[in-house]
């Protein structure tokens, strides 16, 4: 497929798209850096936006390197609490959500199953899958983290959702078909190559998963859909 502008959209153009709004952003926080006129305060919170934004750039890096060195033999699959790494998730995003002024919450049911994941490529789906939700949802928007049953028998759900533009209906079905051979433009968000789409995409195959949205007025749920363990729910 190509993006509609002649070309084709390969991993290494998606990358460059994806990661030249952190870069001038770093750039822009640097030469504002140079004002000496700023308070101590306000400079402060300048350097921090800046370590925060290239922190982003560099996960998304780190996922493309290891997307590309899939092999399932590599990653072991465990029972994992759901809930717990939703928090730690959470946890670790919240330096950067705080820098935009936005939060970021966790809704479990009371009582929740644990799944069978790799730890590692599960946290990078979901730090993707918020990054993404920062990125296109309106601001002093909050961002939802939710846990569920999947839509399938002996699967659990996990969500993120966004307040951004909305998906067309038949959006997500195409994107879907497509994803597992090349990162795909969502056209309704003209700023995303999909190229993180592609990456969870990879990671939850990895994981006998798959990734999945769901449509609102108002934004979107990107989620992740993973067996069930087999040990006892959780109290």
């Amino acid at each position: 497929m190509n993006g509609g502008d002649g070309y084709e959209v390969t991993p290494l153009i998606a990358a460059a798209h994806e990661l030249k709004a952190p870069l001038a952003l770093v750039r822009q926080l640097a030469l504002r850096l140079e004002d000496e006129s700023l308070s101590a305060s306000d400079r402060q919170q300048l350097i921090r936006r800046a370590v925060l934004t290239s922190e982003r750039a560099l996960r998304l890096t780190s996922d493309l390197t290891r997307s590309a060195r899939l092999d399932a033999s590599l990653f072991t699959l465990e029972p994992i609490n759901p809930e717990q790494l939703c928090r730690d998730v959470a946890s670790e995003l919240l330096p950067l959500f705080e820098a935009y002024g936005r939060t970021v919450t966790v809704k479990a049911p009371r009582r929740s199953s644990l799944l069978v994941a790799n730890r590692d490529l599960l946290r990078r789906i979901l730090l993707g899958f918020s990054d993404n939700a920062l990125h296109y949802s309106a601001a002093d928007s909050p961002i939802h983290m939710s846990i569920k049953a999947g839509r399938q028998p002996g699967t659990v759900l996990i969500g993120v959702r966004d307040y951004g533009p909305a998906l067309p209906a038949a959006l997500w079905r195409d994107l879907q078909a497509k994803l597992r051979t090349a990162p795909q433009p969502v056209h309704a968000r003209p700023e995303s190559s999909g190229l993180g789409l592609y990456i969870a995409s990879q990671f939850a195959e990895a994981m006998n998963g798959r990734i999945g949205a769901i449509r609102h007025r108002d934004g979107a749920t990107f989620y992740v859909e993973l067996q069930a363990s087999s040990q006892l729910s959780l109290l």
